[in-house]
Order: C-alpha cells, then structure tokens, then sequence
C-alpha cells in the first residue's frame, strides 16, 4: 500500500482551498499519561544539556525535531509490551517536551548575570520567575493561534513545525517514507562527532578579506538542513544581513577606529586595532544587531495591530458564547479567553505580592511596575516572536535582541525613577527574564501548534502540554544553573563557563542605569532597520542576520540554495518531490544534529569538561581550513545525492 504523507495544502493553500488535516476523520487518542511523562521525562533531560550549553557556547539547541525522534523510537518500542500508540500522542510528547529548551534560554541568557555580580539567588526565586514568565508567554500566544496558525497557513511557513510534523508522519508511516529521514539523522550525527565531538574538523571555514573583513560558513549541518527547509528568498535576506555585518560594518569600525589610542565602550581594555573581527562583533555590531531587531520588532508589532485586535476581539466574544464554543470543530478548539485572562492575571498578580520574585526590591509599588513592565514588553514580543518564528524558525529566533530591548526599556524607567541601585539592576534582569522566557516560549509554542494544525491535534491539549512543559521543567533548568555556578571552576562567568548571552544583558543594564551605553550603536542599528522597511525588505529576517554571526547565516544560506538548484527547471511533480525529499534529509540533520549536540553536552558535564583524549588533532592551519571546506561540500553533496536518489513510496 502506498504510504501516507502530508498534503500539499500543508504546504501552499490556493485560492478556495482548504487544508485537510492528515488525520481528520480518525479517532485517536492524544492527551495520554504515557505521552505526557514521555514529553516531561525527555524535557527535563534536553532543558538540563541545553542549560549546559548555552553557559558554555552562548546558544541552545532546539528540541522539537529530537524529542520528536525519541518519542517515536520509544513508543515503537513500547509496542513490543503491548502499548499502542497514536501519532497524536508522538505529537503530544514532543509538545510538552520542546518547552525546556525555552525555558533553558530564557534562564541562562539572563540569570547568570546575578551570579556574576555576585548575589545568590534562591532555587526557589528564580524557579517561580521562569515559571511565571513560560505561563505568560504561552497564554499570552493563546489568542494568536487561529490568525497566525490557521489563517495564515500557506504565508507563514513555521519551518521547524512543519519539519516536526514531516518527521512525525515519516516515522509512523515507516519504509521508504522515513528513510531520508533517517539517514538524515545519521548523517547530522556523523558530522556533529567529527566537529564538535572529535575536534577531527574545525567548526568554521573562513578566510579573510583584508581590514578584518571575514568569509565564514558554519560546518554545520542542522543550520544546512534549516536552510534547506526555510528556502532561497528568506535565507538570502538573512545572510545579506549576516554580510552586511561581516563585510561593511567591521571593516568600517575598524577604519574608523584604526587610529584611536583609547579603547572605545563598551569596550573596556582592548584597542580597536588589537581586537579580531570577532571581538570587533561581539563589542560592537552586536549592539547595532540588537537596535535593527528592536526596530524590527516594533514594525512586526504596528503591522500586527489589526491581528491582534481582532484576535482579542474574537477572545471576548468567546467569554460571551460561554456553553456555544462547545460546538465548534475539535482542531479548532482553543483554552477559553476567560481562562487566558484570568491566568495572567493572577501570575501578575503573584510577581507584585510574594516578595523576593523580582528581584530584593521589598516593595509593593515598585514589584507593581516591574509587574506592569513584565505585561507589556511580555504582550509585545510574544506577538513578535510568534510571528518571527513563522518565518525563519526558533533556531533563529533573535530572543537575545528582544530581551535586550526589554532591558533598555526598563533600565530607562528605573533610572527615571531613581532605582540604580544593585537591588534596582537585579529587578530590571529579573524583568527582562520573564519576558525573555515569555517570547521564547511563545515561539516553540506557535511551532508546536503548527505542527497539530497540519496532523489535526486540538489545539486546547496541546496547549495544557506547553503549560505542564514550562511547570516541569523550570526547576530542573534553575537547578543546573546553581550546581554548575557552585562546581564548576571559576563559577558563572568564569572560563568553563563564560555565560557570554548574561554578561551581554549584564552591561545593557549597567550601562543605563550608570549611563553609560553605547547608544550610538544602537541608533545606528535602528537606522539600518528603517532602512530596510524603506526598501520593503523583511526587517526582522534581515535584522537577525545582523544579529547573528555570518558564518550562521551563510551555512542557512547554502541549505537554501541547494533547494533552488534542485527544484529550479523541474516539472511541478518533480520539483515537489524534490521539496518533500529534501525537507525530510533537512529535518534528519537537523534531528541528528541536535541529538549528538545534547550527547556531547552531557559527555562534557560529566567529564568535567575533559575532551576526548588525542582530540582535536594538531593540524597546520592550512590544512584545517581545506578540511572544513571539504566537510561543507560533503555535506551538500550528500543532501543532493539523497533528493535525487530519492522515489516516492
């Protein structure tokens, strides 16, 4: 029997076409205790490796595709003992599962930095702050799901929902379906060991330009496989960002900066012509990447009034149907708007009456407009960031940028009103946690939903599972932050573990509330962002590549073009067979990726940081950068031999 697969609705909906959700018509179980402890148990082990990593690296992985992979290799097994299960349920798992690496962000791109001035935080403390902040920004998600999610299905792509739900189908369906998947998952695992594990290749191949201006291109084959499923349009604008940073911008700073005999902040030590391309970004551009990413953000949001205000219109008409809702179609079946309000409420609620929550401000009235702050920067970049990952993904989701507009702003209005002190600096961080956590988790939220949208999962369940993943998974993520600051050498901050995101919100909140930011960098970085608008580019596409590293950017961009080379020329059948094939190898890579990511984590955990003995290998630097390139193209290579070779089942 031919093997099922997702309709092309799933992908583009034309004119009078209607998406038909791969399971409509079946009556399946969904909401089981095997799939949630499944999705908490996996959560709890990715939050604590993704906690790991983002400390060491400064980023985390995203978990969805992994959790996904394991749920469906566990639940076959569990069929050998007689429990059956549904793809609702590989679904269900994954849902629940993803939220930790949210989580995980939120926390370690900000809480780190109280460690590093020196406080010591409660388990508790910043347990119920990440909680309150992953409660907010899945509810406060809630409201957008059937404009973002269902009406503009076919516009929005959600690249990793939709590379969730292809892994999900490919894996219940088995044979030939799965197998590209599969050995897309064995290829990303392979290549993660010999970069990342063994050291035997270098994780960068570059060469440099002259005036520190840098080629790079990440060996990295879940940022291919994403590329591959993102497509060329969006993954060209994103590494014009990344190039425009890497080419112009630090060559300029350099020139500009060449003859200075003092080092320019936020640089503190360091002459500009001492510092690497690399110092010169991570000192500078990333301040002007923020400011791009800020303004981005603030157009999204201005072109999303009109969605949001019907979304909550729809909301409180909802609260006024009461026992009426109860009739509409399971798929389309959300938590009540009554439900949504009254939790956000009371998580506010809750921030301005337990005292210790935000931050050692021991009063009402201020913990009352951290609250308030929390609302509404919390209310804006949840709208952002669920849009943003329609776009171009969660693993280029640019929370880091949105925490730190969140940090100017309340830095701003902690200065205007006298709160500079250190218990002031810890509030503003604390602020900027729970929103940071909120547009994180609202992200993987609108992912999963895309996911159950096209598999035809109810929207409501699926939604108590984000909640039971933020509930869970929080106190383990805060637990791992405080073991590792207490035994690891040099604590947060130190050399293992130089925390790079929290020491980043630790200077924008120094630098207002000691007035001394470097505001021209950031204007310049709002500049660039209006100019994109002018010139109808994608700002928020275009402002993450800014903000990110080229050599991310241009690893994205080679997964897109090698979509375009194979689909480019093709009858209509053919090139959709090539799309299908090639989604499902990316999304392998990327799965095989991520799981080796989380192994290595754990492997370094455990061993205290020791590698692998006799690795990496000593090689001249010549030969390091022909064996990176190498490693790219074998990569590519691979990719198209598995889209041609491929035939449908």
């Amino acid at each position: 029997m031919k093997a099922r697969k997702l309709p092309k609705t799933a992908y583009v909906i034309e004119e009078g076409q209607e998406h038909v959700p791969f399971t409509y018509g079946q009556i399946l179980t969904e909401f089981t205790v095997k799939a949630v402890i499944a999705g908490v148990l996996l959560g709890v082990v990715f939050g604590a490796a993704n906690t790991y990593l983002g400390l060491k690296a400064g980023l985390t992985i995203s978990t969805s595709i992994p959790v996904a992979v394991l749920t469906v290799v566990a639940f076959r097994l569990f069929e050998t003992f007689g429990l059956r299960h549904s793809i609702l349920e590989s679904n269900m798992s994954q849902t629940v599962g993803s939220a930790s690496s949210s989580v995980a962000s939120g926390v370690l791109f900000t809480i780190p930095a109280l460690f590093i001035w020196g406080m010591s935080p409660a388990w508790r403390q910043i347990t119920l702050l990440a909680m309150a902040g992953g409660l907010i920004g899945v509810l406060a998600m809630i409201p957008l799901r059937r404009f973002l999610i269902k009406r503009e299905h076919g516009k929005l792509p959600y690249p990793e929902g939709m590379a969730c739900a292809e892994v999900l189908v490919a894996a219940e369906e088995g044979g030939k379906q799965a197998a590209n998947v599969f050995w897309g998952i064995g290829v990303g695992m392979l290549f993660k060991l010999i970069t990342d594990g063994f050291k035997f290749v270098q994780g960068t191949f570059q060469f440099a330009l002259g005036y520190k201006a840098n080629v790079a291109i990440s060996v990295s084959p879940p940022l291919i496989g994403v590329g591959y499923i993102l497509g060329m349009r969006i993954a060209t604008v994103m590494v014009a960002g990344g190039a425009l940073s890497a080419l112009i911008i630090i060559p300029l700073i350099n020139w500009w900066g060449g003859g200075l005999t003092e080092p320019l902040y936020p640089e503190t030590e360091k002459l500009i012509r001492d510092m690497s391309a690399g110092e010169i970004w991570h000192r500078y551009v990333r301040y002007i990447g923020a400011g791009a990413v800020a303004t981005g953000g603030i157009i999204t949001l201005i072109r999303s009034i009109p969605t949001m205000v019907e979304s909550f219109r729809l909301g409180l008409g909802q609260i006024g149907r009461g026992i009426a809702h109860a009739v509409e179609e399971r798929t389309d079946l959300d938590l009540s708007f009554k439900t949504v309000v009254v939790f956000v409420v009371a998580v506010l609620v809750m921030l301005t009456l337990v005292p210790g929550i935000l931050g050692y401000l021991d009063s009402i009235p201020i913990r009352a407009v951290a609250s308030v702050l929390i609302a509404i920067f919390a209310f804006f970049f949840v709208t952002v960031s669920s849009r943003i990952v329609g776009l171009v993904g969660v693993t280029s989701n640019p929370t880091s940028g949105m925490t730190i507009a969140t940090l100017l702003g309340t830095s701003l209005v902690f200065f205007l009103m006298g709160w500079t002190d250190m218990a002031g600096k810890a509030t503003a961080l604390m602020v900027g946690t729970a929103v940071c956590i909120a547009a994180s988790i609202a992200g993987d939220t609108s992912q999963d939903l895309k996911t159950g949208f096209v598999l035809g999962a109810t929207p409501r369940f699926q939604q108590i599972g984000e909640l039971v993943g933020v509930i869970t998974s929080a106190g383990v993520v805060c637990l791992v932050v405080m073991m590792l600051h207490q035994n690891v050498e040099g604590g947060l901050g130190g050399a293992e573990l130089p925390a790079p995101q929290a020491v980043l919100m630790k200077l924008v909140i120094d630098g207002v509330l000691d007035q001394s930011l470097p505001w021209v960098l950031i204007i310049i970085g709002v500049g660039i962002g209006l100019v994109a608008s002018l010139f109808r580019i994608p700002v928020l596409a275009f402002a993450v590549g800014v903000y990110l590293p080229l050599s991310t950017m241009a690893a994205v961009f080679l997964g897109g073009l090698a979509r375009y080379v194979l689909t480019r020329d093709q009858i209509p059948e053919e090139a959709e067979r090539r799309r299908e094939q090639g989604v499902l190898f990316g999304s392998g890579l990327v799965g095989g990726g991520g799981l080796t990511g989380v192994v290595l984590a754990l492997w370094v955990g455990v061993r205290g940081g020791r590698r692998i003995e006799g690795f990496p290998l000593d090689l001249p630097d010549p030969g390091t950068q022909v064996l990176a390139g190498l490693t790219i193209a074998a990569i590519i290579a691979i990719l198209v031999l598995m889209v041609k070779r491929s035939r449908q089942g």
